[in-house]
């Protein structure tokens, strides 16, 4: 008999690249490159949408990990759209 909680279950890769490139765009934006993090973090949403598509197996853990991925890409883009109207405009 198993006794681990967690045997069996899966992360999706697409959940987990999906977190990294959120924070490295947030970690890019603040570095000053916008654009640059608006790419990552447009990538991270697109990852995280197809992480929750994915989610569907009664094996995977996924969801979580989507959602505060698309959750932080969100936050991401405001960030990074912010970020270019303030080099543009100054």
């Amino acid at each position: 008999m198993n006794t681990d909680k967690f045997a069996g279950e899966e992360t999706g890769v697409a959940a987990i690249l999906a977190v990294f490139s959120a924070v490295a765009g947030l970690i890019i934006v603040f570095a000053g490159k916008p654009g640059l993090g608006l790419l990552f973090e447009i990538s991270a949403a697109v990852l995280g949408i197809i992480g929750m598509v994915m989610a569907v197996s009664p094996r995977a853990n996924r969801e979580v990990m989507s959602i505060i991925a698309i959750a932080i890409a969100v936050f991401g883009i405001g960030v990074s759209v912010l970020g270019v109207i303030g080099s543009t405009i100054f």
